[in-house]
């Protein structure tokens, strides 16, 4: 697919989600959050759902959690324009609330979609409920940082980074675990 396709398709995918009554999320929502960044990119990362900012903006991460991830990236040679940045949920659940199995159910065609037009080696997961969408049986403080295989592509589960806002030892696993993605990117891209 060619870098106007995937635009095209993401943008497509984007109006969708601007009109979509799937559930009873887009009633107190201000703005859908599609997603943003690089649909040409190797690298993609998926959280839970909007927040307060986000929700204001219509844009993911850009709390505190988002300033967490924008230096994360920069430790790692990246710009957060240069990676796809999106949620499992497109719609901001009430007081941040976590996103309930209909809601996820719901918006999931949408990220599969996204994921399958972007078509990134690794999709670096942030947090249980972006990890359980592809990795159902797996628990965050187990398999944060494990490499695995989910139907068509590579997993990375780390923690969310408002979970390490919260805890400073969440924390300290998170960047070690984040500092080896250039890395686990090479290995996926050679095979290993």
């Amino acid at each position: 697919m060619t870098k106007d396709e995937k635009e095209k398709g993401i943008s497509a995918i984007a109006e969708q989600i601007s009109l979509c009554k799937k559930c009873r999320l887009y009633e107190q929502a201000l703005h859908p959050v599609p997603g943003d960044g690089s649909c040409n990119t190797e690298i993609t990362f998926v959280g839970e759902a909007p927040g307060f900012y986000e929700d204001q903006q219509g844009i993911p991460f850009v709390g505190r959690a988002g300033k967490l991830l924008e230096f994360m990236l920069k430790q790692i040679g990246y710009k957060r324009e240069e990676v796809w940045i999106g949620n499992i949920i497109k719609h901001r659940p009430p007081e941040n609330r976590d996103p309930l199995p209909d809601e996820i159910s719901a918006c999931q065609d949408y990220l599969n979609h996204q994921l399958e037009i972007i078509s990134p080696i690794l999709v670096v997961t942030l947090g249980r409920f972006s990890m359980n969408h592809f990795l159902p049986d797996a628990k965050i403080s187990v398999d944060h940082g494990k490499v695995q295989k989910a139907d068509k592509f590579t997993i990375y589960p780390l923690y969310h980074p408002a979970a390490g806002l919260r805890n400073p030892q969440v924390k300290k696993n998170l960047l070690i675990d984040f500092l080896r993605i250039p890395e686990i990117l090479e290995n996926v891209k050679n095979g290993h």
